[in-house]
């Protein structure tokens, strides 16, 4: 299939190729243009050679996060995003032995997956739930009870950035994000 999160051919190879890299994005995708937030795992590719957890959760702490903030910066918030993305190759490396994919095809059910995913650094229930939604729908990770695990996230529509399949469809998610923060503020 491929994915088109990042709107960038490389960046989103990336996410295609590096397992990790899409639970990074992922992590990343906070305070923070989406496609922004998915490309910055290329970035570390880039310059730091690896992707692997293992490699990640080792690098001096201080290397990390100049490389994360050498312009341009993996986000906003280059070093408490660096730390926290050392944070989370760690869990990976510790509950799935490096293995991300582990996080999905190791799940029992939805709710396992859900709670998998809520126990990373970074990923609140709503960020959760999305990856939920992003690994079914892109992914076909539909564990028994994936729709539940991905409350609001699992219908048709366009609802984040588990339904960007392309620009159009980004673009759909941000009009779908602007009307609900013009009706939570009405």
């Amino acid at each position: 299939m491929g994915f088109h999160i990042a709107q960038d051919a490389d960046a989103d190879r990336v996410l295609d190729e590096h397992p990790f890299a899409l639970v990074a994005g992922m992590m990343l995708d906070q305070q923070f243009p989406m496609e922004s937030a998915f490309a910055g795992p290329a970035k570390v590719l880039d310059r730091f050679g690896s992707l692997e957890p293992e490699a990640i959760a080792a690098a001096d702490p201080a290397r990390f996060k100049e490389l994360a903030s050498t312009p341009p910066a993996i986000h906003r918030f280059p070093g408490s995003m660096a730390e926290r993305m050392q944070q989370l190759a760690a869990h990976i490396v510790e509950e799935y032995d490096g293995d991300t994919t582990a996080l999905w095809t190791g799940a029992a059910d939805g709710r396992d997956l859900l709670k998998r995913i809520q126990a990373m650094p970074g990923f609140g229930k709503q960020k959760s739930q999305i990856l939920v939604a992003l690994l079914a729908k892109q992914l076909g990770v539909r564990p028994e009870g994936w729709e539940a695990a991905a409350a609001g996230y699992a219908e048709e529509g366009y609802q984040s950035v588990a339904d960007v399949v392309d620009e159009a469809s980004l673009q759909k998610v941000r009009e779908t994000k602007k009307q609900k923060k013009a009706a939570a503020r009405a």
